[in-house]
């Protein structure tokens, strides 16, 4: 009697880019829009640090003077915003497409899990020392952001993915 297991062996399998450009840049949605409401709710922050902190990659740390509402600011940070997202959803597209981590709900999510894990822990112990403004950030509140994200882009990506040939 022989077990066959569903294995997520390496197969040459190419991601469907669009779902994966489209899931990237809704998950980043999603997380802005999570964080907004999170500063505003729960933090006795400005609800626009966040987007100094991100502007400030493009434009430097004068950005981070003022976490005043500014239409440039914002404008920058979600349009670096949505850049990362796209970019890290077609990372992931690459990932789970030729491992078929599309075989079910429950590989989809873990596969976007370690993704996210591994989004914070590059962002926030690894790019810190180039923008060391992120540092303020690290904790539970932004990883389980991350962990959000990275589900919602596998997620997101799992339901738009289209069959070869389509």
């Amino acid at each position: 009697m022989e077990l066959h297991m569903h294995s997520h062996h390496l197969e040459h399998r190419l991601p469907d880019w669009p779902a994966a450009a489209v899931s990237g840049f809704a998950a980043g949605a999603v997380v802005m829009v999570l964080e907004l409401l999170w500063s505003s709710i729960f933090l006795d922050t400005s609800p626009w640090a966040t987007s100094h902190m991100i502007a400030a990659i493009v434009l430097g740390p004068d950005t981070l003077q003022t976490t005043t509402f500014s239409v440039g600011i914002v404008a920058v940070a979600l349009a670096t915003h949505y850049v990362l997202g796209i970019v890290l959803g077609l990372i992931l597209a690459s990932i789970i497409a030729p491992f078929h981590f599309d075989s079910s709900v429950g590989m989809i999510l873990l596969t976007g899990a370690v993704f996210g894990l591994v989004v914070y822990l590059f962002n926030f112990y690894g790019m810190v020392r180039f923008f060391s403004w992120f540092a303020d950030m690290r904790g539970w509140a932004t990883l389980a952001a991350h962990l959000v994200f990275g589900m919602s882009v596998a997620i997101i990506y799992w339901k738009l993915e289209r069959p070869l040939g389509q």
